[in-house]
């Protein structure tokens, strides 16, 4: 499933459904992401100094592109990180904040930002509340949860589904474009975490917005 949402705002006029709780969807088929037209969610977020910060501070009416994705272990991640960061001189001439936000622990993050030498913020989101709040969240098979905690020795907390099962709970890899006043105005999420938008279509949206 891929959902690109193009540069036309469908205006959902009701914030309250941007900010409602959103639960961990069964699988990555299942999620149901923010929408164009609706307000960023208020949540709580850890940056990369450990501060608990609410996400509205952190975007402070800002133009921003915010992106999630799976971790610093996962090489596809790696590389949309890379493009980003090759792009992230013109975004700022634009007047963007680059923020990307993962399960990665702050250690993870900050060990992140050192190997790849980044100037933009990451964001902590080790229990998976922003996910959920952004409906990107879901539960791994247990096949994959047990092959990525054993291959990737990763430390995030399992989370028991609705057959009481443990799981390891990931984002679907998405972006945003976010206006001052904390509206998408552009997403893209593809189920297919190998697949990831092109640098130069984001900076094209960057510049029409």
């Amino acid at each position: 499933m891929v959902r690109i949402i193009g540069f036309t705002c469908i205006l959902l006029l009701v914030s309250g459904i941007a900010n409602a709780e959103k639960n961990i969807a069964a699988t990555v088929d299942d999620i149901k992401p923010l929408l164009n037209g609706q307000y960023v969610p208020n949540v709580q977020t850890t940056t990369s100094n450990g501060v608990k910060r609410p996400l509205h501070s952190i975007v402070n009416k800002q133009k921003t592109i915010l992106f999630f994705y799976r971790g610093g272990w996962c090489p596809f991640c790696n590389t949309q990180m890379g493009q980003l960061k090759a792009i992230e001189g013109k975004l700022s001439a634009l007047g963007y904040q680059l923020i990307g936000v993962s399960t990665d622990s702050v250690e993870m993050l900050n060990e992140s930002t050192k190997d790849k030498s980044l100037n933009y913020q990451l964001i902590s989101d080790f229990e998976s509340k922003i996910s959920q709040a952004f409906g990107l969240a879901y539960f791994t098979s247990a096949k994959t949860t047990e092959r990525y905690l054993a291959a990737m020795d990763l430390k995030n907390p399992l989370q028991q589904n609705a057959s009481g099962e443990t799981r390891l709970v990931l984002p679907a890899p998405a972006i945003y474009v976010i206006n001052e006043a904390g509206l998408v105005t552009f997403s893209y999420v593809n189920t297919n975490y190998k697949v990831r938008l092109d640098e130069q279509v984001l900076l094209s949206v960057a510049e029409h917005m």
